[in-house]
């Protein structure tokens, strides 16, 4: 009798709970929770629904068992907006410091070199004055008397920046360990016999399939014409893209990118840490191909030389992080086949 009891009070105690998380989920709704706090309520009611275990919890989710415990920290069931991302913000801010005659003289200043930019003023401004200003203050003063030395063409480039699509910047994507998922593309620049030379690169994060071609310019044009080579290699099976923020990602490279439906994915600025597959490649291609007797300027050359080393690359050089495996055995292994290389090196 005494085992029917317990398992009753068991049953129970379960439904009290389902009821109670159930309640929270509402609320939860109520408040407008982003897609974000959603899925951390969901981390709670996982971990306190199944015996409080945190790594099989962190586990389940794939979730750092770290990451989990600061948002167990936060977590308030009368409030479950406090699984909500918090601002990062500095609670004390930098304000600027200027004093009316500094700001004058600044006024005065650049009215009088209206051409000059804000470090060569921080500069004169030293020169006539015998004190130093900082640059920063400098292009405050222009802002907010709108010293511009054409201020509509600087309206209507102010606006078309506030208009135009944000980014989504490659933090925002959630890898995959799988083949072909993100394509990490860069640019190298090589300066021979006096001509400048640019080849464009792209490596698969994970099966680290490489690829690249010589350019004499770098347009978006060529961009584009390196992304159909590209998938044309992968036989149209490429899911994201990641490239930095150079010029000849934009224009028709975004065109090429948005007619093949591929999504665009931008590294952060100055943040090189974001692309390490592709910089490590550059310096592969530099070391064990270019400084080896092949800086030809002529892309057609170069390129069918580039060909040849690509196939060595891929097919039979041993790979360390694919645990001395080449990326096509890789590929294979994972059942997915693609087509042999392009021999055109027209560019």
């Amino acid at each position: 009798m005494d085992i029917y009891k317990q398992a009753y009070r068991q049953v129970l105690a379960k439904k009290s709970r389902y009821n109670s998380w159930t309640r929270i989920r509402r609320v939860a709704k109520l408040q407008r929770l982003s897609r974000e706090g959603l899925n951390r309520l969901e981390w709670m009611i996982h971990y306190h629904t199944h015996d409080e275990n945190a790594l099989a919890t962190s586990r389940y989710f794939g979730i750092a068992s770290k990451t989990f415990w600061k948002w167990e920290k936060r977590f308030d069931k009368d409030n479950p907006s406090s699984l909500e991302t918090q601002s990062r913000a500095p609670k004390t801010r930098r304000h600027r410091k200027i004093t009316s005659l500094q700001e004058e003289r600044v006024v005065a200043l650049r009215k009088r070199f209206l051409r000059y930019g804000k470090i060569k003023l921080a500069l004169r401004y030293e020169m006539i004055y015998r004190e130093t200003i900082s640059s920063w203050q400098i292009q405050k003063v222009i802002e907010k008397y709108q010293l511009y030395y054409r201020p509509a063409k600087n309206y209507r480039t102010q606006r078309k920046r506030m208009s135009a699509e944000k980014k989504k910047r490659i933090t925002e994507l959630r890898l995959k360990p799988q083949s072909f998922f993100l394509f990490r593309l860069d640019t190298i620049v090589r300066h021979w016999e006096g001509q400048k030379r640019y080849i464009l690169t792209a490596i698969d994060s994970v099966s680290k399939l490489a690829f690249a071609h010589m350019y004499t310019s770098h347009s978006s044009t060529h961009a584009a014409d390196f992304l159909h080579r590209l998938r044309h290699l992968t036989n149209g099976k490429i899911e994201n893209l990641q490239t930095d923020n150079g010029s000849e990602f934009h224009k028709d490279f975004e065109k090429a990118c948005k007619n093949l439906k591929i999504p665009h994915y931008w590294s952060r600025v100055r943040t090189p840490q974001d692309n390490p597959h592709c910089e490590r490649f550059n310096r592969t291609l530099q070391e064990e191909f270019i400084q080896l007797g092949n800086k030809f300027h002529d892309p057609e050359i170069f390129n069918q030389k580039l060909t040849e080393w690509l196939i060595e690359y891929n097919y039979f050089r041993p790979h360390q992080s694919l645990g001395y495996v080449t990326p096509m055995f890789f590929i294979q292994q994972k059942k997915t086949l693609l087509p042999m290389y392009s021999s055109c090196t027209r560019t």
